[in-house]
């Protein structure tokens, strides 16, 4: 038995071993009109393996391209379309960059910070400052999903002076800061009720009547 592993790369994978056998084959029928019927015959094979690409723009042509780029541009045969350049078929795509962007405080994430930024630009109105008021806010909230210490008020507020580039002097009554330990103990340790919960119910079940 020989495996797949042994054998030849696939050069479009997405069509299969037995596709690429055919073109194979057709490659070595010496024939022409009988080379154009079998190249007919695998494309309609592979138009078969890719039902949900018809409705896309030159379905066809991009089945030609595909059967002369699994030959190797070895196929001679009388297609519809002009034969594609093997430079434009194999050509590697252009990388992406990555974008990159220095953040001094990773922890507020971008978008946080880069709000901050473009509200520091505003003219001083009211809206600019409810709209600090609540970047302020969200920054506590932050501070607190990061920081497992007491939130610290000069700390955010000197954090959002240096983010905006000091346009913004953040006033310390404009937002209510709660410090950390106090959100933590309000909030309810489900796991440990359940526990003893659970608990309590296996110590009642053991009792029995007398």
């Amino acid at each position: 038995m020989e495996y797949n592993t042994l054998q030849k790369k696939l050069i479009l994978p997405e069509y299969g071993r037995h596709v690429h056998l055919m073109v194979q084959h057709a490659i070595k029928v010496k024939d022409r009109d009988q080379r154009n019927i079998a190249a007919q015959t695998i494309i309609g094979v592979m138009a078969n393996l890719m039902p949900h690409l018809r409705e896309t723009p030159d379905f066809k042509h991009k089945l030609w391209d595909h059967l002369h780029l699994i030959s190797e541009f070895k196929l001679d045969i009388d297609a519809p379309y002009p034969l594609p350049s093997p430079s434009e078929m194999v050509e590697k795509p252009k990388i992406v960059p990555y974008p990159q962007s220095h953040i001094r405080q990773k922890h507020y994430g971008k978008i946080l910070t880069d709000m901050i930024r473009e509200a520091g630009k505003l003219d001083d109105t009211p809206q600019r400052d409810t709209l600090i008021q609540l970047l302020a806010t969200q920054i506590r909230k932050s501070y607190s999903a990061w920081n497992r210490s007491e939130i610290n008020p000069e700390q955010i507020i000197q954090d959002i002076w240096d983010i905006s580039d000091g346009r913004i002097v953040l006033n310390p009554e404009m937002v209510q800061f709660t410090e950390t330990n106090n959100v933590r103990e309000s909030q309810p340790s489900f796991q440990g009720n359940s526990g003893k919960n659970r608990k309590r119910k296996f110590v009642g079940s053991s009792k029995r009547k007398v």
